[in-house]
């Protein structure tokens, strides 16, 4: 008798049983302000670490529309945990899409069985969050590259297991001449700065101060020496903004659905008046937003999927539309719902709704790469898109 094989369960059942796991843990890691480890367990043990890493590295072979339906659902539990999940995506993409063979065989594997949490540094002092320049340059040492860096926020610093590091390409390099290398945390000293992390929201991603010091091999460039923004333009940058509306537009849409099952249910249909103009608008108001915000960010994905020139001016006027929006359009939807659902139920820390927290958290999502300098560089671009290129029946 042979036995039956089990049938691998489906990315829907996996993201599914990790939410559940997130949405247990959400309230405890924003009360303490601690890295969601028991979070970060489930999702090792789920492959969803392996979403974005190919089929043929051990991983699932996820595309960005997988990652951005995941992301929701995880966003919809705990955002903390939906949106370090999700910036580890954008790591694992930019690795698999532009590391080179030897970083690609030996990481992506590792990656894929949940043994490594790809944290992301990026921040600097000095120029802040900029994406695009560095200032601590890389110093080549034989065939080993010496990496000392200083950043004021990593998400996930003190437990990641790697590390995704611009850096300026040499010491002779300008600026704006960036490359991007990767590091396992064995490789590093990394030292904690000064300063702790106690935020109004967000607060399970644990983005503290962190100096690293160390050396790679010179076969750790992701791409090619001061190629980051090519890296940037292709897959970083659609990656991040992707997964960060994905997260948002998920924790704006649990919200609403939470608050739709108190209006309806028995035990709380006299608090409110579904008959009401001003309790109908409002969840009109909600819906479209909700609406609009998803429609941008599938719009995003097939740009990604399709565009020959990821830096055409019409592409890059929705992936950076994509986050403004959705940052200000998620947070709006759940301060109306906070308005909706009064003083009882959505604004107390302990109300069965956690609108609360849920509010705090989206607080950050406009200044999490800040909007105002999205809206300038939008400003910029287009005035370089004269005929105004919309994007019609999905087609760029």
């Amino acid at each position: 008798m042979t036995a039956l094989a089990t049938a691998a369960p489906t990315l829907a059942e996996r993201t599914a049983r990790v939410a559940d796991v997130l949405a247990e843990h959400a309230r405890e890691v924003d009360d303490s302000a601690t890295f969601p480890v028991a979070s970060l367990d489930a999702l090792r043990e789920s492959g969803l670490m392996g979403l974005l890493v190919p089929v043929e590295h051990g991983g699932l072979g996820g595309d960005l529309a997988d990652l951005a339906r995941t992301a929701a659902e995880l966003g919809g539990a705990c955002l903390s945990t939906a949106m370090i999940w999700a910036m580890h995506g954008q790591q694992v993409a930019a690795i698999a899409a532009h590391a080179g063979p030897r970083l690609r065989a030996d990481l992506l594997p590792r990656i894929a069985r949940g043994e490594v949490y790809v944290a992301s540094v990026t921040s600097e002092r000095g120029k802040g969050g900029h994406l695009l320049t560095a200032e601590a340059p890389l110093r080549p040492e034989g065939d080993r590259l010496r990496i000392e860096r200083d950043a004021p926020i990593v998400t996930g610093g003190a437990v990641a297991d790697g590390f995704l590091v611009t850096m300026r390409a040499s010491p002779e390099a300008g600026h704006d001449d960036v490359s991007l290398v990767y590091a396992d945390r064995g490789q590093l000293t990394a030292t904690p700065g000064r300063g702790g992390w106690n935020p109004m929201g967000m607060r399970g991603t644990h983005s503290v101060p962190l100096r690293i010091t160390g050396d790679v091999p010179a076969d750790q460039l992701v791409g090619a020496p001061g190629g980051f923004r090519a890296v940037a333009t292709r897959t970083f940058v659609p990656a991040g903004h992707i997964g960060w509306a994905a997260c948002w537009l998920g924790a704006a849409r649990g919200a609403l659905s939470m608050v739709l099952g108190m209006i309806r249910d028995p035990r709380t249909r006299g608090s409110f008046d579904p008959s009401s103009e001003l309790l109908r608008r409002r969840l009109a108001r909600a819906r479209l937003d909700l609406d609009t915000v998803a429609a941008l960010l599938a719009q995003a994905i097939r740009d990604a999927a399709d565009a020959t020139d990821p830096e055409a001016p019409a592409v890059q006027l929705r992936l950076n539309g994509l986050k403004v929006h959705a940052a200000e359009r998620c947070s709006a939807v759940v301060d109306e719902l906070v308005e909706l659902t009064g003083l009882r139920h959505g604004y107390m820390r302990d109300s069965a709704l956690p609108l609360e927290r849920v509010h705090r958290d989206l607080r950050s999502a406009s200044l999490n790469y800040a909007n105002d300098r999205l809206y300038d560089a939008n400003g910029a671009i287009a005035l370089l898109d004269r005929d105004v290129t919309l994007a019609w029946a999905g087609r760029p």
